[in-house]
């Protein structure tokens, strides 16, 4: 079964960290769903920056009020 973050209810500055600390708990092959009320495009070029190649990022929703992403773990 697939974990779902849900970050809507989170401050925005704990966000990244939240969503990061959770990829880093996952293991090979493992992902998880990340709700967010905004296209989080940022936090892509994040994961392009600091785990290139480790990643995967597939849109499941998008939007206008949610937006569904399962990011995971190569």
């Amino acid at each position: 079964m697939t974990q779902t973050l849900d970050v809507r209810t989170v401050a925005p500055r704990e966000r990244h960290p939240l969503i990061f600390h959770t990829f880093e708990q996952l293991t090979p092959a493992e992902a998880f769903v990340l709700v967010n009320d905004h296209d989080p495009k940022p936090l892509y070029y994040q994961f392009q920056a600091e785990q290139a190649g480790a990643f995967s990022w597939e849109y499941l929703e998008n939007g206008p009020e949610v937006w569904r992403v399962k990011i995971g773990k190569v």
